[in-house]
């Protein structure tokens, strides 16, 4: 079809390039029009049509404008960088983010006359926004190489995924797809981002992702073997477009910052996989932050063999499991792998003849064939109430979440007594601590020795990388002195240390229990009744064989699993 360059007027650069004698009057004219036809840039144009030469067109936009001009070959590609701003609005109007530095941001263009994509950028963004000249043939290379990169780390984080797959992952909250609002699906490089936390958080096999902002920085930590270890530094104005993002993905109030909320996400990785977020977040003096749990189905079926039990322990585990009625209790801090343990369980026990009910806050991980309940206080369904009606529907076993208070603790004891068997968690320290925790709380000593069967406390050590663990030699006196016996250091064993490689996270890879499993003997329901305290039972304990969790630890270094310094931080207080 043919371009009308009838009065049009040729202003800016094409202007002065026309009266330095770079490109003719007609020729400035007819590109001009095919340019705004072809929605493109007058410089993009007449330099890929060959029409003038990139670089002298770039010195004289550069004397024109008085900017000075980038040789952008030299610069370093930051993928961090290139990802805050969406690749549709780089491709529109060709140009490029080069460096962000506080809340500025400088991007790469090679027509300093288009001022308003940097007024789109900065909406975009939230950033206040810099261009900078430069030639127009370096900046299509340079920005195709970028784009290019950047897609290439995106689809390294799942194999199979693209930048594509990024955009459009199956996400939302349970089962229903989240709600997107207009500025969630404009905001390309924010949905990108929480995204690529995602899935780069199930690749690295963390357990929890924590977003945190602060007055002049805002990070991304992921807790992968236990420890928090730092990810991302996104720029601070985004940290409040990231926690909106992750508000929207798991149906949470957007416009509410004021108090904490609870929500979930589920992400499908494919027709058969998919992994559940446990966010919560929180206001702080900066913003919210945000906590994601990971909760991954198939931690509910590794077995008992994949937990890190000891032969005799594993023993009492199964044998008191599988015990007609009866508590059941398992003790630990936050994140000791409780849920796993009671859960577990519930997976030997889960039968057709079994009815097996579950109040919990929250439930974590969805077990089929198992009446599971979240406890909601503004509902007024709580632990109390789940448990009486529990006991109204002929319940063969009861997992308790946790026991917090007496009447929680008081129901699941006469439960226990009443033919059936009750599993539940406390947070104490070891597993005589629990025994004197139960009485606290009021509940009868007599109640206590008559129901509960066995206590299994226990914590989480990273284990050893084995493609890079190392030995290393430690001084008898010093292994005595750490609570090894005689007779161990006179026999003699190998003591590893961390070391660090490409497939681990310095030097370790995946954690193991620790565990005091202690079975309720006799002797020791005596001793409760006689109002006896912790300390009592714990040497009772010993003298029964019962090795606490010191000295449980202190086999996993025997055996090379793990660190005498990692024992040393997991049960040492």
């Amino acid at each position: 079809m043919a371009i009308s360059t009838e009065r049009i007027p040729l202003t800016g650069l094409a202007r002065k390039l026309v009266i330095d004698g770079l490109i003719s009057e007609e020729n400035a004219v007819r590109a001009f029009a095919e340019a705004t036809q072809a929605k493109i840039g007058f410089v993009s144009y007449i330099v890929r049509k060959g029409l003038a030469d990139a670089t002298e067109v770039a010195n004289t936009a550069a004397h024109e404008f008085g900017m000075p001009l980038l040789d952008i070959s030299a610069v370093e590609i930051e993928n961090e960088v290139v990802k805050l701003v969406s690749e549709k609005l780089i491709r529109q109007h060709h140009v490029f983010p080069l460096y962000h530095r506080g809340s500025r941001l400088f991007v790469a263009l090679s027509d300093p006359s288009n001022h308003h994509v940097l007024d789109e950028i900065k909406f975009h963004t939230g950033l206040s926004v810099e261009g900078i000249l430069v030639e127009e043939n370096k900046l299509t290379q340079v920005m195709e190489k970028g784009l290019e990169e950047a897609d290439t780390t995106m689809s390294e984080l799942v194999p199979g995924d693209d930048l594509e797959n990024l955009d459009n992952l199956d996400v939302g909250a349970d089962d229903q797809p989240a709600r997107d609002e207009p500025s969630e699906i404009d905001d390309a490089p924010v949905v990108r981002f929480v995204n690529k936390i995602l899935l780069d958080a199930i690749k690295k096999g963390a357990s929890d992702i924590h977003m945190e902002p602060y007055e002049k920085f805002c990070r991304v930590r992921f807790r992968m073997d236990g420890v928090l270890r730092e990810v991302a530094k996104p720029p601070l104005p985004l940290a409040g477009k990231i926690t909106a993002r992750i508000k929207v993905m798991s149906r949470l109030d957007v416009s509410e910052r004021r108090v904490p909320q609870d929500g979930r996400i589920k992400l499908k990785l494919s027709k058969t996989k998919a992994i559940d977020f446990r966010v919560s977040t929180c206001p702080t003096l900066f913003g919210e932050k945000t906590v994601l749990r990971i909760l991954d189905p198939s931690s509910a079926s590794l077995g008992i063999d994949a937990l890190g039990y000891e032969d005799f322990q594993r023993k009492i585990f199964l044998d008191n499991l599988h015990k007609p009625y009866g508590m059941f209790l398992v003790t630990g801090p936050t994140g000791s792998g409780k849920t796993v343990s009671l859960y577990t369980g519930i997976h030997i026990l889960n039968k057709e003849d079994v009815n097996i009910s579950t109040v919990e806050d929250p439930v974590e991980i969805n077990l089929p064939g198992v009446n599971q309940v979240q406890v909601d206080e503004r509902t007024g369904m709580t632990f109390e109430k789940a448990l009486k009606a529990f006991l109204r529907q002929d319940p063969d076993i009861i997992l308790v979440g946790e026991i917090r208070d007496f009447s929680t603790g008081g129901i699941a004891i006469k439960a226990a007594q009443t033919g059936h068997m009750v599993m539940a968690t406390l947070h104490t320290n070891d597993a005589p601590q629990t025994l004197t925790r139960m009485i606290d709380m009021g509940i009868p000593p007599f109640a206590i020795a008559t129901a509960v069967n066995v206590i299994s406390a226990q914590r989480l050590a990273r284990r050893l990388c084995e493609h890079c663990k190392q030995e290393t030699e430690i001084p008898r006196e010093a292994l005595l002195a750490e609570g090894f016996t005689e007779e161990e250091t006179q026999s003699g064993f190998t003591v590893f240390e961390p070391v660090g490689c490409d497939r681990c996270n310095d030097g370790y890879k995946g954690r193991v229990g620790i565990y005091q499993v202690m079975p309720v003997s006799d002797e020791m329901k005596r001793m409760i009744m006689e109002g006896r305290n912790a300390i009592d039972l714990a040497d009772q304990a010993a003298k029964e064989g019962i090795p606490d969790l010191r000295r449980s630890g202190l086999k996993k270094v025997k055996d090379g699993i793990t660190s005498l310094k990692e024992v040393n931080r997991v049960t040492l207080e």
